[in-house]
């Protein structure tokens, strides 16, 4: 008699946040403690209670590094208070959940399987096992290239601007912390307008914003094959050249159309104009620092700015936007179609083809809040759109980069910039799937057809 296997009990489901839910939780009760810290009276220079908004607003924009202020960084907070903005600047930086795992680490000396796997969504960890590996190598890569930075800035500080050792430590670790993780605070009014034909300041700071908007994934590549290019992934190979042609035609643009901009470029001696353009480029890769008045530029030059912005620097790094990977794989797709190609190859490697939906759904939801966000503020302002466009891109590119309306701007309209701020650093699908999408498999397909296009 043939008996049948009894059938398989169903596991329980271990109840628990998925792992995008737990990095957006992360990221809000780092914005949380920070704004309460910000809104204490020794938080401002004044001694005087901080209101939620501004709070809020700083909290967010420290956390989701993007340099965007209410109140003057400078003058309006106690040491205190920028300590504070340091702190959050780093751990915005680095991720909250990196933070999560190396506290497990230290404490417990094991994670589980399930919090190594909350720690490599933020991180981008190619797996499981090689968790702590990758926590670690972060860190070291973070605290080298800051030190580094931070050295530099502090001879240049202390030799040629007559600052004591003190002031020039202190400006030195905040501009190379800030620099680093792409956050675009500084400790002037003005920026780094000041700056702006000084290589010794200019010139370092873009090379720490570079490496951060780079990825760990590459910089981590590069330490250990850079003499191997035949070796690197296709995610190196395209944030490299994607990053190398945007700086190159940014500098570029900038430099032509700001040449004679008296406001910007045009007081300047040859060699600044091409330092401050070559700057300007780099920010607007998601750092936010200024060495020229943003505000007086040309409208052409805030258009590409939002373009470079928009698209931001590579993944699972410190820089913002949609992230140079998607623009990439998009025209990838494009010149596919163009030559009537069935496959989207690239550097001699076939693209999968959940890599184009996944690209074509982060640019529809980031345009989707851009414009979005674009269209509220005008319906509350009596602004031009040239500047609120800028506003709301540099804002969710967390760039910090500012045509010097933000502060100005009713509270409801700042805190659409800092939701934006936070969909910005977590990534439109993180977020998404943070709130409500989870992947499923299905057991059928449904009969293809295929709708006319254009």
């Amino acid at each position: 008699m043939l008996t049948l296997p009894a059938p398989a009990r169903r596991l329980p489901r271990r109840r628990g946040f998925a792992p995008a839910q737990a990095i957006a939780l992360g990221f809000g009760a780092a914005i949380l403690v920070g704004t309460a810290l910000l809104m204490l009276p020794f938080s401002s220079r004044s001694g005087v209670w901080t209101n939620f908004v501004d709070a809020l607003f700083t909290s967010t924009s420290a956390v989701c590094v993007t340099g965007l202020i209410v109140v003057d960084t400078a003058t309006y907070w106690s040491p205190f208070g920028k300590v504070v903005i340091l702190l959050l600047i780093q751990l915005g930086g680095l991720g909250i959940m990196l933070f999560a795992a190396l506290i497990g680490f230290a404490l417990a000396r094991k994670l589980s399987v399930r919090s190594r796997i909350f720690a490599g969504t933020e991180t981008k960890s190619t797996g499981v096992g090689d968790m702590k590996r990758t926590a670690t190598g972060i860190l070291i890569t973070t605290v080298i290239i800051e030190a580094a930075v931070a050295t530099v800035l502090f001879v240049r500080f202390w030799t040629g601007y007559d600052y004591d050792v003190g002031r020039a430590a202190w400006h030195a670790v905040f501009h190379a912390v800030s620099s680093f993780n792409n956050a675009g605070f500084a400790l002037y009014t003005d920026s780094l307008i000041g700056f702006v034909s000084d290589p010794w300041i200019c010139i370092p700071i873009c090379i720490a914003i570079i490496l951060g908007g780079l990825g760990f994934p590459v910089l981590r590549q590069l330490r250990k094959e850079f003499r191997n290019p035949l070796h690197w992934s296709m995610n190196t190979r395209i944030v490299l050249v994607a990053t190398l042609v945007l700086l190159t035609l940014g500098t570029g643009f900038t430099v032509v159309v700001e040449w004679d901009n008296p406001g910007t470029l045009g007081p300047l001696d040859p060699a600044s104009r091409m330092l401050a353009g070559f700057f300007h480029s780099v920010q607007a890769r998601t750092a936010g620092f200024n060495s020229v008045d943003t505000s007086l530029m040309h409208d052409e030059t805030w258009l590409v700015t939002d373009v470079l912005m928009f698209i931001g620097g590579g993944p699972a790094g410190t820089a913002g936007g949609i992230k140079v990977t998607t623009f990439a794989v998009l025209l990838f797709i494009m010149w596919t179609e163009f030559r009537g190609g069935t496959a989207v190859n690239v550097f001699g490697k076939r693209l999968s083809r959940s890599v184009h939906r996944e690209a074509i759904t982060v640019v529809i939801v980031a345009l989707a809040a851009v414009m979005s966000a674009v269209i509220a503020i005008l319906a509350m302002t009596d602004l031009d759109l040239d500047r609120v466009l800028f506003e709301v891109v540099s804002a969710f590119g967390t760039v910090g980069m500012s045509t010097g309306i933000t502060a100005d701007l009713p509270a409801a309209a700042q805190l659409i910039l800092v939701l934006l701020m936070f969909l910005g650093r977590l990534g439109p699908l993180t977020l998404g799937s943070a709130l409500a999408l989870r992947q499923r498999q299905t057991a059928y397909e449904l009969p293809k057809e295929r709708p006319a296009i254009g």
